[in-house]
């Protein structure tokens, strides 16, 4: 478990460079073409990576959750890119990553009849309101209503696709394969988005950098890493561990972008964390009383 926790850390990382590689991308992208050209390097290299493996499991592909898996990659890249333009990318990370588990025990709840713990009730609460103050701060100049309503969009597709991938997994088939085929047809699926979004700027050498750069380390390395630890940890546990995205993310907007954060987005931000705190801290351990010696 230890191993499984620490790929899924360590894909967090490789996540949170995501949005603070776009904002230092050169001019003349959006959104919608940077989250496609991500997906379309990253899908084609864990394609190569799964078809160098040939691992034949005989199992089934069922399509609900291979079109779950598609559709949330998709989603996730078109919002998530929108969301951290927006609204900057410390905020539009924390909510979008820092929304994601609370969605997923949801999901789960009604997908699986798997019936959260209490305090995923106390967590959500805390995180909904993190959610709302962000979402009032609007007015402000910290961040947009739209901005947080693509960036809550973007964490329930990340859900989404951690439950269908974990599915996928649970059926035979290899974390690879999973990866290849989600993230494969998801590019075929974005790739009219990329052709629409006007590609120029992929014959920038600053904007070709980025696509690679995009595909490479926070896709097909990170993906890898996070499919083999969801594999072995549940679908939960896994988009709780990968909290360590929005902080890390934050940080990185702070610094490297030096992006100003407002007391409203401060407390929003604040209070959605602490909610996702409660879902990760483990509970303790029953006390073992002694019997008394006879």
């Amino acid at each position: 478990m230890a191993l499984a926790r620490t790929q899924v850390l360590l894909a967090a990382l490789c996540f949170a460079t995501t949005g603070t590689a776009q904002a230092l991308g050169p001019g003349g992208t959006t959104p919608v073409g940077v989250g496609a050209a991500r997906i379309l390097v990253g899908g084609a290299l864990l394609v190569l990576v799964a078809g160098s493996r040939r691992r034949r499991t005989g199992a089934r592909w069922a399509r609900t959750p291979v079109a779950a898996a598609v559709a949330g990659v998709a989603v996730y890249q078109l919002a998530f890119f929108a969301a951290v333009a927006d609204t900057g990318v410390a905020v539009g990370t924390i909510v979008a990553l820092g929304s994601a588990p609370t969605l997923a025990g949801l999901f789960e709840w009604i997908l699986d009849r798997r019936r959260p713990p209490g305090r995923w009730a106390a967590a959500t609460a805390l995180a909904c309101a993190g959610v709302a103050l962000l979402a009032l701060a609007g007015g402000n100049a910290d961040v947009s209503v739209p901005g947080v309503a693509l960036a809550v969009t973007a964490g329930g597709a990340y859900a989404t696709y951690t439950l269908a991938a974990k599915r996928l997994m649970r059926d035979g088939h290899a974390p690879e394969s999973v990866m290849a085929v989600a993230f494969g047809l998801g590019a075929v699926v974005l790739l009219p988005a990329l052709v629409a979004s006007g590609p120029g700027w992929l014959g920038h050498p600053g904007g070709l950098a980025l696509a690679l750069f995009l595909g490479t380390i926070p896709t097909a390395l990170a993906y890898l890493l996070f499919a083999n630890g969801l594999k072995r940890l549940s679908a939960s546990e896994t988009a709780t561990l990968t909290l360590a995205e929005p902080l890390t993310a934050g940080l990185l907007g702070a610094v490297v972008l030096a992006e100003p954060l407002g007391g409203a987005s401060l407390a929003g931000s604040g209070l959605v964390l602490a909610g996702l705190l409660v879902l990760a801290l483990p509970l303790p351990s029953p006390r073992v009383v002694p019997a008394p010696a006879s």
